[in-house]
Parts: structure tokens; sequence; C-alpha cells
């Protein structure tokens, strides 16, 4: 039955549904939702922590693997690897999580004087406990479930020397790799907030991600369950000949925090100065 020309010109959709936010819009909608975050009650901000530090895990896993016995080289086996990665952050960013290098963001709203410090530090830090018990929680089952036993342990012996090759780093040089690392993520988050579609968030997602796991730069939540299992895997003796071969004297308590303290810092810089507050220069200050 035709419609009438009323029916069809409300029918019709308008057009800017489908533009990207400006960077001023996102600036503006990072301060909201920064404000919403920093006031979330205690439960509702550690059950999506703890997902996150699952998510992340879950994208760590699958990198170990695809990087397991890859013969591709440096150059596409390591896309390969890294584009894998990808799998946490957007499982963060479109299943819903609060993940502490992300949060870094509500400085914007800080800087605005929306979000006051002690709001700002309670959320870093619920977050952090957060992604840390949800990333250990992964470390246990991805321990238990024998994965790292894949591919006659090969699995194993990639998840000791990546977790050996992070406890090893000097502290400065973990400390700009964190730096460099959280601009990229946040980069990442921001170009997120100007899609307006799932597959607007995917495309955002992927390129920044994949760039930082490719230039091996440290992600602290990542490091979290990256570290822990090697560490689990390599003082476990049915992975001796696993760990045969491989510098495994940083790989304890101690070593793990020697890599969290600077990469933790760094992502702080990075994505609080360089992207957060530049932002908020650019799109807010002194604007309201």
């Amino acid at each position: 039955m035709p419609q009438d020309k009323e029916s069809m010109i409300d029918r019709r959709v308008d057009p800017t549904l489908f533009d990207a936010y400006t960077p001023a819009q996102i600036a503006k909608r990072f301060e909201t939702v920064g404000v919403a975050k920093a006031t979330m009650p205690i439960i509702p901000l550690l059950a999506p922590s703890l997902l996150a530090g699952a998510f992340i895990s879950f994208g760590a896993t699958f990198y170990t693997l695809v990087m397991t016995d890859n013969g591709l080289g440096l150059g596409t086996g390591r896309l390969l690897g890294v584009v894998s990665f990808c799998l946490g952050l957007i499982l963060v960013v479109v299943g819903g999580a609060e993940l502490f290098t992300g949060n870094i963001l509500i400085v914007i709203g800080w800087a605005n004087r929306r979000v006051s410090t002690s709001s700002l530090l309670r959320n870093w830090g619920l977050v952090y406990i957060g992604n840390l018990v949800g990333a250990l929680g992964m470390v246990v089952m991805i321990y238990l479930s024998g994965v790292a036993h894949l591919g006659d342990d090969a699995f194993a012996v990639t998840a000791v020397k990546i977790a050996a090759a992070k406890t090893a780093l000097p502290f400065w040089v973990a400390l700009m790799r964190g730096v460099l690392c959280n601009i990229l993520v946040c980069l990442a988050m921001w170009l997120c907030f100007a899609g307006r579609s799932v597959v607007d968030k995917l495309f955002a997602i992927i390129f920044p991600i994949t760039a930082f796991v490719a230039l091996g730069f440290e992600h602290s939540i990542a490091n979290m369950f990256f570290i822990p299992l090697g560490i689990a895997i390599a003082h476990d003796p049915a992975f001796a000949q696993a760990a045969a071969g491989v510098a495994i004297d940083t790989m304890n308590f101690g070593g793990l925090i020697a890599n969290l303290v600077p990469v933790t810092i760094g992502n702080v810089l990075g994505g609080g100065v360089f992207v957060a507050l530049t932002y908020y220069v650019i799109y807010l200050h002194g604007k309201d």
C-alpha cells in the first residue's frame, strides 16, 4: 500500500547519524564519561574491571599462540601475532569493561575541574586492582586448562620467552615503552569515541593496537597476565624443557614488580599527558 509523503519523510534516516564525531565532540564526550566513571559505586566499578583483566588476557593468550612456532619472520609473522592481540581491547570496548589504561583519559575531566583528584585516583586504584585480579584469575585458568602444552609444549616455550624478556627490561626502557604504549592505546580509545557503530570501533582499535604490540611497547594490564603465566610455567618441573636455555633469574615476584612499576607510570604519563592533557588544551581549555 503506498505511503503518504509525510510518512515517508518521517522514515528517512538522518545522514548525520553516519558521520564521525568531531575531535571537539570527542573531547566533550570523554569529559562526560569521565565524570560518570569517577563517581561509580565500588561494585559496579570492580565487576567490569575484573572482566577487562580477563579480556586483555584472552588477547594475550591468542597472541602467544599465534607467535608460537611462527616462522614467517619479523614483518609478516609479527603482524599476524599482534593483530590477534587486538581481541582484548575489542572485548573491552564492545563488550563493556573498565580498563585502567583507557581510564587514564579521565584526566580530561580532571583537567577541566569536573573530576576531583581523589575521585580520579580512586577510579584508577580500584580499576587497577580489578584488572590485576581478573588477569591473575585467567593465569590460573589458562595454566590449569593445559593450553601451555599445545604444540608439544611449544606454547609454553613462547610464554616463558615473553615473560623473561619483559622482566629483564631496564627501568627506563620499560618506562618509555609504557609511555609509548598508552599513547597508542588512548588514541585507539579516542578514535573509538569518534565512531557510531561497532564496525567503526573495530577499525579504530586495530591499527593503533597492532602498532603498539608490533613495536614491543609495554602494557601494564597485559603484563599482569604475560609475566605471571611465564613464571608459573618456568618454575613447573613439568615444563623444565620449555624453560631450558631461557634466562629465568628475573622471573619471580620481584621481576613482576620491577616491570609493572615503570610500565604503569609510563602508561599514566603516556595517556594522561600526551593524549588527555593535549586534547584538553586544544579543545576544552577556556571553552566553557
